[in-house]
Formats: C-alpha cells, sequence, structure tokens
C-alpha cells in the first residue's frame, strides 16, 4: 500500500468560508457528529444544507497537477468534499483533510465490497473512519483513468467525489458507464452528476 494516514493538528480553521456554496451533500447530523439520518431534515421539517440547483456543480476542473487537496467537511447538516472532482497526473498524490466531522475516503473498489467505479488494476484506498480535525489521508494514483469514491458514514446522503488521473478517454471508464442498479437512488443521482462533471473535464459533452 502506499497511502498513509497521517495526523496532526491544523492552524486555527477560518471561518469555512470556502465550502459555502457546495451543495449536493445533504442531510442530519447527530449531537455526538455520528450517523445522519437518511431524510436530510432538521428538526423543523425543512432540508439542512444546500440543494444541488443553489450551485449546480459548477466548480471547474482544471488541468492535471501532481498534487491535489480534497476537504471533508460538515457543515450546516450537509456533508461534502471540496471539491467534488480534482485531477492529477499519473504518480500524482490526492490528500483529504478532514475539516469538520467524521469522514473516510473509500474507494468504489471490489476490495472495500463495492462495485468497481475504478480503473482495471487501480489499487484500492480506504482511510477508514477519520474523527480528528485536522487530520490527513493520502493516497498515490498510479494508474491513467477515473476514480469514484466516497465517504463511508455519509455515502448514502451523498457524499461521494471523483478523481481524475491522467488524460484518459471517457469512453472507456468503468467509472462514467450507468452507476449501479443496487445502489440508492440519491448515490445514483450523485454519479450521475459526477459523470457529467468528469465528462465536461475531459471536453466529452455529448449531451
Amino acid at each position: 500500500m502506499t497511502d498513509s494516514l497521517t495526523r496532526r493538528r491544523m492552524l486555527q480553521l477560518t471561518g469555512g468560508a470556502a465550502v459555502v456554496g457546495l451543495a449536493g451533500c445533504t442531510g442530519t447530523q447527530n449531537n455526538d457528529g455520528g450517523t445522519p439520518t437518511e431524510s436530510g431534515h432538521d428538526d423543523s421539517g425543512t432540508e439542512s444544507g444546500h440543494s444541488d440547483e443553489e450551485d449546480g456543480h459548477d466548480e471547474a476542473v482544471g488541468a492535471p497537477s501532481d498534487a491535489a487537496e480534497v476537504n471533508m467537511i460538515t457543515e450546516d447538516g450537509g456533508y461534502h468534499f471540496e471539491p467534488h472532482v480534482v485531477r492529477v497526473n499519473v504518480g500524482g498524490t490526492v490528500t483529504w483533510h478532514n475539516e469538520s466531522g467524521s469522514h473516510s475516503t473509500t474507494a468504489y473498489h471490489s476490495d472495500n465490497d463495492q462495485p468497481q467505479l475504478v480503473p482495471d488494476g487501480a489499487a484500492a484506498w480506504d482511510s477508514g473512519i477519520v474523527s480528528e480535525q485536522g487530520a490527513t489521508f493520502e493516497h498515490t494514483f498510479e494508474t491513467e483513468g477515473v476514480y469514484h469514491y466516497y465517504c463511508t458514514p455519509h455515502e448514502s446522503l451523498g457524499m461521494i467525489g471523483s478523481v481524475i488521473v491522467g488524460e484518459p478517454d471517457p469512453h472507456e471508464q468503468v467509472a462514467l458507464e450507468d452507476p449501479p442498479a443496487d445502489k440508492p437512488e440519491r448515490v445514483r443521482e450523485k454519479l450521475e452528476e459526477l459523470n457529467g462533471m468528469v465528462s465536461t473535464a475531459l471536453g466529452d459533452d455529448h449531451e
């Protein structure tokens, strides 16, 4: 395994303004930061967090780089990977930072008892539940292609992200096929949204 989990204290977080406007990963959270409810509604009966319509997942995906960073965030009852999609070169490393709450970054891979939504022959990763604020987890990507991953406690609430490695052919990516039929509707919807973002980043706007 090339993964390494390091725990460190970050400088005091400032405001969390960077997460405002990120959407699609909503739900309610228990006081202990644990398992959310499936309804995604607060005690008043109104939906908490942000809606997909509010931001439309318009964030731009840049060119591949040697390193990328993703924040794992709990805010206002919403659960987010920010940004939703990152892109690295083959051999590049993605580092996930736990900004708040308890989360994991876990590949859709048979080694994790999940459908394969990563390239053939690609290594799996699973951070386990990361609860300490400021803790990090990193994974180095040696195989070109598109990778989908999820947060184990919050997958059903749409906390799912994607990594593009290199310059893959979008028509040859397992991850960009129809989402697995045995997944809940919310998960399938989020995977379809991510597939659209990834296809746009790869210049494959066919809709």
